[in-house]
């Protein structure tokens, strides 16, 4: 985990993190305050209940990202994103002072439009800055570049809410909050000076002031690629499912635990702790790239513990004053409250920093502000819609961790949408899920495998696992032709089938596939895709290669591209392999996180692979581990 800190040393990437985290602290030290004020002084403030009070501030921080996300798509796609950042931070300054102003009016109207521009503000710089990490970022950074920025954001969250809450319970806490948020926004606005220069990709674009006809813009641009778009719907009901429970806690924690601010403080504290260590533990869990596979992962825990909130929560209504902490704590099952939502903040980390970084990675360099911009218009209307849902449920009479439970088997129902529209996040998790729990993986070499174009990659055949440990470590998604019998294997016929694996046969078995396979992979190539073989035609039976046959050279003959050998090391004698039997008549004979490696030679013209010299290399790549 450490290769991800080390960013935060650089002038590239620290001015930055400073600014946003800064901000999301400020956000949340003035939103969290207010509502807690709100919640438990709502008699001083207004007749409305705390319970809506809390929904319609989360609503009204929100209704700007749904209004002006579309301009400020095209504003950070026109203009230098250090100077906007900059800009932006001014404005903030200006926003806090309104903020003082409502506080010593003693009115919630004024208030209120101060989280308004406040939402305002965090609508103008939120194309800024998903779209300014892919420029000062490597490729093998992004994934550790998002999960700083979301872990720090989540602990500015915390922080926030900490200070919030303090700056609440004090004696003149309005004058405090307003004080303290126009002292942090002046800090913002210091480090954003140390941004580097962040070029614009469009700077001819010639900006739309229409927010409605460039939204459905926007939208069109991001609907381009599919599965960008369709991360897009994961981030926003992540959102939305996220809000739903950040809104609430107020409520949840004086009308179902019995406590007063200190353990709405707690909640947001733990849940909050939760997504940071989740968005870190994304840098580890995905080896440095983007790994969607993390997302079906994450989904399942968010349903889980949504559903042991709901669950583990006290059916007994508190009465009486407001407890302590301490005893909050000592009331059966709150513990287990507490865990869950720890765990639910991990597994919310695992769902999102993936999708973060899949969008940024895949969106057009020259429209990638704009779908930032569409991923905060729909998360807008995601957070706007779940804030009316649940405020109209509350008034219906259903209780809060009803209404958590709801969310939870909602979130599943979602979840097994977007896996069915795109199965290419079920098949990355069941590839992730067998390399980190059967084996443990290490790469060399990856890096010959070209980035873009067709090339042809070949490896020794050890077992019938090969392919997706190959899938595993390789960014790009890669056709493997395969025996037509392991492709059809229960299970794995999943993962071959959805990943676009070719089955052949032997021209004596069945030479009308034998001639369609080879078909596909001249199309395949000829399209710029990888393309995966194994020369040996079969799995080895003793450890050893069996001798290379002649289809990589029909290959390269119809459509001549690189070709890049591997070798797969310490696969020999895992219980996918034929060592001592078949296949899995020994399972985890080896046990669990066992050692393997996957070694990538440097790629070859294709004018000069031979069948002999290309299975030595192979062999040399694998040495003597079998």
């Amino acid at each position: 985990m450490s290769s991800q800190f080390h960013l935060l040393r650089e002038r590239r990437f620290r001015p930055f993190f400073l600014t946003q985290f800064l901000g999301a602290f400020n956000d949340n030290l003035f939103k969290n305050a207010l509502v807690v004020l709100l919640t438990f002084q709502a008699a001083s403030w207004t007749s409305i209940a705390p319970e809506l009070l809390a929904n319609l501030a989360a609503g009204i921080f929100i209704l700007p990202f749904f209004l002006f996300s579309a301009s400020a798509g095209q504003l950070a796609d026109k203009y230098d994103k250090s100077r906007l950042t900059r800009l932006v931070k001014v404005l903030e300054i200006a926003i806090m002072t309104v903020a003082l102003a409502g506080f010593l009016l003693h009115s919630l109207a004024v208030l209120f439009f101060a989280l308004f521009l406040l939402g305002c503000h965090s609508t103008l710089f939120g194309p800024v800055k998903y779209a300014l990490l892919p420029q000062h970022l490597h490729e093998n950074e992004l994934v550790g570049g998002n999960a700083l920025v979301e872990a720090g954001t989540f602990v500015a969250i915390l922080l926030g809410t900490l200070v919030g809450g303090l700056l609440a319970a004090a004696e003149n806490g309005e004058l405090w909050i307003a004080g303290g948020s126009i002292v942090v926004a002046i800090c913002g606005y210091l480090t954003s000076r140390g941004v580097p220069p962040s070029p614009a990709p469009e700077p001819g674009l010639k900006v739309n002031p229409n927010p409605f006809t460039e939204t459905w813009r926007n939208i069109g641009f991001a609907r381009q690629n599919r599965p960008v778009f369709l991360a897009i719907m994961g981030i926003s009901w992540f959102w939305l499912y996220g809000a739903l429970f950040l809104a609430q806690f107020p409520a949840y924690a004086k009308g179902v635990l019995g406590g007063g601010e200190g353990t709405v403080t707690l909640l947001l504290a733990t849940f909050t702790v939760g997504i940071g260590l989740g968005s870190l533990l994304c840098e580890k869990f995905s080896g440095g790239q983007v790994e969607i596979g993390l997302v079906p992962f994450g989904s399942i825990g968010l349903t889980l513990f949504g559903l042991d909130i709901a669950f583990a929560s006290p059916t007994m209504l508190p009465t009486g004053a407001p407890l302590a902490i301490g005893a909050v704590l000592a009331q059966p099952g709150i513990v287990r409250v507490l865990l869950a939502l720890l765990m639910l903040g991990v597994f919310g980390g695992l769902f999102i920093v993936p999708l973060y970084a899949m969008m940024q990675n895949r969106s057009a360099p020259g429209h990638r502000a704009r779908i930032i911009a569409a991923n905060n218009i729909l998360n807008a209307l995601f957070m706007v819609t779940g804030a009316l849902a649940a405020g109209a449920l509350l008034g219906a009479g259903l209780s809060i961790p009803m209404l958590f439970g709801l969310a939870a088997v909602m979130n599943a129902a979602v979840a097994l949408y977007i896996y069915r529209l795109v199965p290419e996040f079920l098949l990355r998790f069941i590839i992730w899920l067998l390399i980190h729990s059967v084996y443990r993986l290490r790469t060399e070499g990856m890096e010959n495998i070209p980035q873009d174009g067709p090339a042809v990659i070949v490896c020794n055949h050890v077992s019938f696992v090969d392919a997706l440990v190959i899938a595993a470590a390789c960014r790009r998604p890669i056709r493997f032709v395969m025996d037509h019998r392991i492709f059809r294997w229960p299970v794995l016929s999943f993962v071959f089938r959805h990943s676009r694996a070719i089955p052949i046969a032997p021209a004596r078995e069945d030479p009308k596939m034998m001639e369609a396979a080879f078909a596909e992979v001249s199309k395949a190539l000829a399209a710029g895709e990888l393309v995966g073989l194994f020369p040996e035609g079969k799995i080895t039976a003793d450890g050893e290669l069996c001798p290379f046959r002649p289809g990589i050279t029909r290959i390269l003959d119809a459509t001549p591209v690189p070709v890049v050998p591997l070798a797969l090391r310490g696969l020999w004698g895992s219980m996918f392999s034929r060592k001592d039997g078949p296949a899995l008549s020994r399972p985890l004979r080896r046990g669990l996180f066992s050692r393997i490696e996957l070694i990538a030679g440097s790629a070859l013209a294709p004018e000069t692979v031979s069948i002999p010299g290309l299975q030595l290399q192979v062999a040399e790549l694998r040495g003597d581990w079998k």
